[in-house]
């Protein structure tokens, strides 16, 4: 049996960020030809009808907010190519750590490595919130009384998958899971 495990985490390289950034961009590309077009009063796509859309008001505001959203857009896009968020956490029970690994923006802090020993851990903690924000997330409890994130920022896990995922990891660490928090 091996005594390493690597438990990958997905960055921004999701269907749900590609799909919001190619919609937002198009949307937002529309607005900004409409707005455009009303200035100089010419039809750069004739499936964009804009006769009657005058540059003051309406053709300024298109055209703010279409720039605005093709900035979103940029920067989602910006996120999906650098993979912001991805790394993965590696438990090695030969060496005695932990070594939690994730991606960055550009800069000094491009790279987040965290390595704590495997003595230090007091348990994992399983932290469960439901309603409108609904969260559902896997922490390393240090002995020390700091909370370490496990699990990956976005669609929430099952109830069932979560709690065999943090008991699993509890089991290959040696350390008990701290009853699940509703609140």
């Amino acid at each position: 049996m091996s005594n390493t495990r690597v438990d990958k985490i997905l960055g921004s390289r999701r269907f749900s960020n590609y799909w919001w950034a190619s919609t937002i961009l198009i949307g937002s590309l529309g607005f900004f030809i409409v707005g455009i077009s009303s200035y100089f009063k010419y039809t750069f796509i004739s499936l964009i009808k804009n006769e009657n859309i005058l540059f003051l008001p309406q053709g300024i505001i298109m055209t703010f907010y279409g720039t605005i959203g093709i900035l979103i857009s940029l920067f989602l896009w910006y996120t999906i190519i650098l993979n912001i968020g991805s790394g993965y956490n590696e438990f090695n029970n030969d060496k005695g750590t932990i070594t939690i690994f994730r991606l960055g923006f550009p800069g000094k802090n491009r790279i987040l490595r965290l390595n704590y020993k495997i003595s230090e851990i007091s348990c994992i903690k399983l932290v469960i919130e439901e309603g409108f924000s609904t969260k559902r997330e896997i922490y390393l409890k240090m002995k020390d009384k700091r909370e370490i994130p496990l699990t990956k920022v976005g669609q929430p896990l099952a109830l069932s998958e979560i709690e065999e995922k943090a008991i699993n990891i509890a089991t290959f660490l040696g350390v008990n899971v701290e009853g699940i928090e509703k609140i």
